[in-house]
Parts: structure tokens; sequence; C-alpha cells
């Protein structure tokens, strides 16, 4: 019997990893001898990368980094096993809103610059293919930050200084950009993006241009307005409401240098807005495509053969409800299962409101813990309850 286990994490108890390992545990109690696929899954947000390189055989990379205010960061990213040389990385390990103090949050002055930090590290590396996930992050700078790590120049008005920022070699008095212009300095933030006048690609790092870069991106947000960037998630980053309108006009001017510029046009592009903008500056500055994030962990790790293979598929996450089926890794795998004809069962540690629209997928989905259990309980209790109720399930299905 040949047995795919390709779970999420249990938020806050277990790591994808940890819950293969007790769901195998589980299977291991009533068909010995079964044929385990471990593949732990994510959904682009966080845990991708150790997902992804444990469910490959990649290798863990760490990397000193500029953090969201520049103090340096230590940020891991992986390379995945194979042959085509594909890294994968999250952009919260180097920018994200967690390496931020509640009372420092402030996104007029954070930066992704060491999300493209990440990005050359890859590079260097040997990448020629790149994953990147985009969500929990403390930027509302539209990836500027970024695009300045990979080469990427903006120039604004002002006196350029003797030192002459511009790079081209020459002189200030014979630079093309003309004595008006200036390169402005690295990590930019997002109250500085109304200072920029012109976008340069020239001095780009040229792998970029060589380098498939896929972002995980599950949300549709424009890049301004009601639904933007700074909108709906300004306010969680620290922004005053003052600072959301000056944020989103920010971002707003440059949709318009972009198009003007670049010739791309970004404004109501849905996903440009997740991560502040860093939607729309890696489609724009690094030529990036944004796809589903469960979409892209599934074609990584080749979820759809290995399944071709198996007599079942078990899956799962902490809880199990309408929105499993947007997007979720529930939903990935179970409708991967379904158009291989491999019947798919769900552990989860609750149920919620809806749960029953997942079973057009599934075959059935089962809770990990008694009704009312305590959730303090339930996350100690996490392994130990996967384990027996992957045995019970199982135990039904080969009497």
């Amino acid at each position: 019997m040949r047995i795919i286990i390709a779970p999420d994490k249990f938020k806050e108890a277990l790591s994808a990893q940890e819950v293969c390992a007790a769901i195998a545990r589980g299977v291991r109690r009533v068909v010995p001898d079964a044929e385990i696929d471990i593949v732990p899954m994510a959904d682009g947000g966080e845990g991708t990368v150790e997902a992804l390189i444990a469910a490959t055989g990649g290798t863990r990379h760490l990397v000193s980094v500029a953090g969201p205010l520049g103090d340096p960061v230590r940020a891991v990213w992986g390379m995945l096993g194979g042959s085509e040389r594909t890294a994968v990385m999250e952009m919260a390990a180097a920018t994200g809103l967690a390496l931020v103090p509640p009372e420092k949050r402030n996104p007029l002055l954070t930066s992704t610059y060491g999300t493209g930090q990440l990005v050359m590290a890859a590079l260097d590396a040997g990448a020629r293919r790149i994953l990147i996930g985009i969500g929990g992050s403390a930027t509302n700078d539209g990836g500027i930050g970024a695009a300045q790590a990979i080469g990427v120049r903006f120039l604004g008005t002002g006196m350029l200084s003797s030192a002459h920022e511009c790079g081209c070699g020459e002189a200030a008095s014979w630079c093309g950009f003309g004595d008006a212009l200036m390169v402005l300095p690295v990590r930019l933030s997002g109250g500085r993006v109304n200072e920029i006048t012109r976008i340069d690609l020239s001095a780009r790092d040229p792998r970029i241009a060589a380098t498939e870069i896929l972002v995980a991106c599950d949300v549709d947000n424009p890049l301004c307005g009601a639904r933007g960037a700074s909108a709906i998630y300004g306010p969680q980053k620290g922004a005053t409401p003052d600072q959301v309108q000056m944020l989103d006009r920010n971002l707003g001017h440059l949709a318009g240098l972009i198009k003007r510029d670049l010739r791309l046009d970004v404004a109501d592009l849905p996903g440009a807005g997740a991560a502040g903008g860093l939607g729309a500056g890696l489609v724009a500055f690094f030529g990036a495509r944004l796809q589903s994030g469960v979409q892209i962990v599934m074609d990584a790790v080749r979820l759809a053969d290995r399944v071709a293979r198996a007599d079942l598929v078990i899956t799962g996450e902490g809880r199990i409800d309408r929105q499993s089926m947007m997007g979720k890794v529930i939903a990935g795998v179970g409708r991967t299962a379904k158009a291989a004809g491999v019947p798919c069962v769900a552990l989860v540690g609750c149920v919620g409101d809806g749960a029953e629209a997942a079973l057009e997928i599934l075959e059935s989905y089962h809770s990990i813990n008694p009704p009312g259990t305590p959730l303090s309980e339930a996350l100690l209790r996490t392994a130990e309850a996967l384990e027996r109720t992957m045995a019970e399930v199982l135990a039904g299905r080969v009497r």
C-alpha cells in the first residue's frame, strides 16, 4: 500500500515535517509495511522554505541581510534538491513584520532591501529559478528597496553631490542624467517613494533577466485605492490614517513611473498590493510572475506525479472551514488527488463552518481533537492526537 502524506503545518503546534512524522507513525501502527512518501506542504507563507527543503532533500542556507529598518538580520533561504537549481525564500525572513518591535513599526521607514539581498545570495549560489513567498511584510515601499539590492537605480531631483552618486563613471557635469537628477541612496523606504522621478534598469544584475522568478501570492489586492496595499495592510504595520493616505499616494506615483519608464501597467494587477506593493515591484523590477502559493509548492515537489502512483493521500492542517477551499493546502492536495482518482483524507485540529464543502474533493475529514478540547491542551497533544487519529482512520479502511 503506497500512501502519500502531504499536510501543512499545524500552526503554533507542529511544523509540516513534524506533522508528517506523526501521521507516518499512525500509519505504521496499522500497516507496518506501507510504502510511505513524505511530502511536507505549505501554501507559500510561513514554513514554505523548510517544507520544500524537507520535501525535496534540499539544502538550507543562512545569510546576513538588512532587516526592515536596516539593522542586520540572519535570514534563511533554501536550494531545493534536484538538478534544476531552484531556490526558495520567504520575504518575511528578511523584511517581515515579526522583525520589527511593535513600538518601532512604521511603514514610512521600512524597506524591502533585505529581500533583494536574499535574491542576490541565491543567484550567487547558482540558482536559475527562484520561488518567493511574500506574506507577513513590515513594508509598504512597492518593492523599491528590493530593486535597489539587484542594481535598479531610482533617480530624483536635487543637487548632485560632489561625490556624484550616479555611478556612471563620469564627472557630474557630464552625467547623462543631467545636473538636476541624482541616484537616490539605497534602502529607500515607503515614505520616500515620492522622491523618485525616474527608474533606470541599466545597472540591474543581468542574471535577473535570465532567471525565472515565481511569487507565491494568494491575495488579489491592487496596488492602490480602498483595497490597495496601504489601506488594507498599512494599519497593521503601524501606519496612522494620515500615513495610509501618504503611502497610497506614493504607490500611485510609483505605478505611474513604472508605466512611463518600464511600459508596464501594475496599478490594477491582482496581487500587486501584496506585501506593501512588493507584488507589483517584483513584477516590474524582477520580471517575476505572481501565482497561487500552494500551486507553486505542489509543482516544486512534483506532487501530481507522486500522487498518481499512490493508493491513498493524507493531508491536513490546523483548521478546516469554508476558507480551506481558497488556496489552502487541503484544497490543493485534495484537488490533485481527485484529478488522479486517488482517495484523499484530511486530518485537522478543528472543524469550522462550511467545512463540508471540502467533501467535493476529499473522501473524508477528521478532527484529531474531541469537541470542546481547550486550545492549550490541543496544542500540547497534537502529535499524539495525529498519530492516534491516523491509526483509527486507517484501521477502518483496511478491515
